[in-house]
């Protein structure tokens, strides 16, 4: 488990640096990225929760402290959340989908295909959730008379 921690903290921190992040934040980069990691594992593995929507909670969780991060040290909110999600991105299952599909293996290459489109879809759903919920509590109450 340490070990996770520790390579989602590198991995993400390392886009970081791939996407040009300011070097003092980096660190948060790598903290938002490890804590997404920490949600999808407590979700998906010690729950046994369907990797689809530990997917989108976890992206749904780096979504809001990406916006907070932003919102605090006045920097944009894509620094936190692009590098954020990078653990989540199902590379290697869609490079084994790729794989099946170029050895003839149709059925488990469209099987991996759907896992990789459904999981990159959950994360973009839940980024795209936490903006809502973000515009949903800034919205100023009106008065009804």
């Amino acid at each position: 488990m340490l070990g996770q921690l520790i390579t989602s903290f590198v991995s993400t921190a390392a886009f970081g640096i791939i996407f040009n992040v300011p070097r003092s934040k980096l660190f948060l980069c790598g903290l938002v990225g490890m804590v997404g990691w920490i949600v999808y594992i407590a979700l998906n593995i010690n729950l046994h929760t369907d990797s689809v929507i530990a997917t989108f909670i976890a992206a749904f969780i780096v979504g809001i402290i990406s916006q907070i991060f932003a919102r605090i040290y006045k920097e944009p909110i894509i620094i936190f959340s692009v590098s954020g999600i990078i653990p989540m991105v199902p590379g290697g299952l869609a490079y084994d989908a790729m794989r099946h599909f170029v050895e003839n293996d149709y059925n488990s290459a469209i099987q991996l295909a759907a896992k990789a489109f459904m999981l990159s879809g959950a994360i973009a759903i839940g980024i795209v959730f936490s903006e809502v919920v973000k515009q949903i509590m800034k919205k100023p109450k009106t008065i009804s008379k």
